[in-house]
C-alpha cells in the first residue's frame, strides 16, 4: 500500500452545530450549556430541526428530528432558522481561514466544514500541523464566539475520519490520525455506516459479502469487489486503507451536465384540487426561468404529488412532448394534463416538477399550429422579467395571482433553501 499514500499535512475543520451555535453567539450564549434547537415552530408541530446545541446532543437528542419528538422538560430554546444569517457567518469564518492559507489550498466540503492543506505555510509559521489547528480554532472562537472541531491527517479522507470519529470527543476538539493509525482506529468501526462515504445501502450489499466492518473491508479481495462494484468497490478498498489521493490544489473544478432542471415544495397546509393550481403556475415560472437561464429547452414534463399524512400516497408522471419548449403555457398546461389525468382528489401537501431531456436553445421550433410572431414575444417577455428580477429582486415584479390566499410565492422569496431566509 506504500506506493499509494501520500503526506500532507490536512486539516479537515468543522463548525460545531453550525445554525445552532451561530443562533447561541447571537443571544450571548453558550451552547454547550443551552437547550436550544433551530426550527420553524410556526408551520406544524411536524416541522423538521435543523440544528441542536452540543448541550442536547449530550443528552440524546438526534440533530435531525421532528418538533414533536422532542422532550418537554428541557427548558427549550426555539430559533426559526435565518439562513441569511448563517452564510454570512460561514463567509465571514472562510475569511478567517484565508488569513492562514492561499484560496487554492482550501476545499469548501459544506457551509460549516472545509478542507485546508497546510503542508506548505508549517514552516512559515513555525507551529506543528496541531498547534496551527489549535490556532485557527482559537481565531474563529474569538472573532465569531462559533466552537470549531479538527480532524488532521496525511490526506483529506483521513483528516476527515479523525474528525467524524475522534475530534468530537477530544478535550481540546482536535485528533491527528496517520496511516499508522488505521488498524487501531479504524478498522473496528461497525456498523459500515458510520464510515465517511458508506450509505446503508451499500452497508447492506456488503453484509450480503461478510463484510461488516471496516477491517473486514480492508482484508476482502480487492478485485472481487471492483469486479462487483466497479471503481466504487475499489475506492472502498482503498479508503479502508487510509488510501486517497486527492491534492486540493490539483482539485478540478466540477461542471455538472444538464440532464434536468427541477423544483419541489412541502406546502404549509394541505391543498384541494383547484387551489393547486396557482401552486403549478409559480413553479412553472420558477422551472422556466432555470430553463432560460441554461439557455435549455424541455421534451418531457414531470409531475409528482404526494398526499397528505391523512391520506398516504400520490402519484409520480410524466409526459413527452412532441416539440421541446421552454414556454411557461406549454409547461403549465402538461402539468394540468397529468393532474386531471392521475389526480384522485385526495388533499396535496407536496409538489415536484421536473423538466428532462433537454436541448440546447439554438432556435425557436415551428409547426403549422403555432403563431410564429406570439412564441418569440413570449421568450422576449420571458427573458426582460428575468432581467428585471435579477437587477431589482425577485418581487420587483409578478403575476397578480401571487396576491390571494392560495399562492406562496411571497412567504417562499424570503427563504434560502426553502427556510427563513
Amino acid at each position: 500500500m506504500e506506493q499509494y499514500r501520500i503526506y500532507r499535512d490536512i486539516l479537515c475543520i468543522d463548525l460545531k452545530s453550525f445554525y445552532a451555535s451561530v443562533e447561541c453567539a447571537i443571544r450571548g450564549l453558550n451552547p454547550f450549556t443551552t437547550p436550544l434547537v433551530v426550527a420553524d415552530k410556526s408551520r406544524s408541530n411536524g416541522s423538521v430541526v435543523l440544528a441542536v446545541t452540543p448541550y442536547l446532543k449530550r443528552r440524546g437528542i438526534p440533530s435531525r428530528c421532528r418538533l414533536y419528538e422532542l422532550p418537554e422538560d428541557l427548558g427549550i430554546i426555539y430559533a426559526k432558522p435565518r439562513m441569511g444569517t448563517y452564510l454570512e457567518y460561514s463567509t465571514k469564518i472562510i475569511g478567517i481561514y484565508l488569513d492562514y492559507v492561499a484560496l487554492e489550498d482550501i476545499h469548501i466540503y459544506s457551509v460549516d466544514e472545509v478542507f485546508l492543506d497546510v503542508t506548505s505555510y508549517l514552516s512559515y509559521y513555525k507551529k506543528t500541523s496541531e498547534e496551527l489547528a489549535s490556532m485557527i480554532l482559537q481565531d474563529i472562537y474569538d472573532q465569531t464566539k462559533i466552537p470549531a472541531t479538527c480532524g488532521i491527517g496525511p490526506n483529506m479522507l483521513i483528516s476527515k475520519l479523525a474528525l467524524d470519529l475522534e475530534s468530537k470527543h477530544s478535550p481540546n476538539f482536535i485528533a491527528s490520525w496517520m496511516y499508522e493509525d488505521i488498524p487501531n482506529k479504524l478498522w473496528p468501526l461497525k456498523p459500515l455506516s458510520k464510515m465517511w462515504g458508506i450509505g446503508h445501502n451499500m452497508e447492506r450489499n456488503l453484509n450480503r459479502l461478510g463484510i461488516y466492518s471496516v477491517g473486514d473491508l480492508a482484508q476482502y479481495s480487492r478485485k472481487k469487489l471492483k469486479r462487483f462494484y466497479g471503481v466504487i468497490g475499489e475506492e472502498l478498498y482503498f479508503h479502508a486503507h487510509g488510501i486517497d489521493q486527492s491534492i486540493i490544489s490539483e482539485k478540478l473544478v466540477y461542471k455538472p451536465v444538464d440532464k434536468s432542471v427541477g423544483m419541489g415544495q412541502m406546502l404549509f397546509k394541505d391543498y384541494q384540487g383547484d387551489e393547486i393550481l396557482q401552486i403549478f403556475l409559480e413553479m412553472t415560472d420558477e422551472v422556466t426561468k432555470r430553463l432560460r437561464e441554461k439557455n435549455k429547452k424541455a421534451y418531457t414534463v414531470h409531475l409528482g404529488i404526494m398526499y397528505s399524512k391523512s391520506h398516504p400516497g400520490g402519484f409520480s408522471r410524466q409526459i413527452t412532448l412532441p416539440f421541446p419548449t421552454m414556454s411557461e403555457a406549454e409547461i403549465y398546461n402538461a402539468c394540468l394534463d397529468l393532474f386531471d389525468k392521475f389526480y384522485d382528489g385526495s388533499p396535496i401537501r407536496k409538489v415536484s416538477i421536473r423538466l428532462s431531456q433537454l436541448v440546447e436553445e439554438l432556435h425557436i421550433q415551428l409547426n403549422l399550429f403555432e403563431d410564429v410572431n406570439k412564441k418569440l414575444t413570449e421568450q422576449k417577455l420571458g427573458q426582460s422579467l428575468d432581467h428585471i428580477r435579477l437587477k431589482y429582486g425577485k418581487t420587483s415584479v409578478f403575476r397578480g395571482s401571487s396576491l390571494t390566499e392560495a399562492s406562496t410565492f411571497l412567504s417562499r422569496s424570503k427563504m434560502i433553501g426553502g427556510h427563513n431566509g
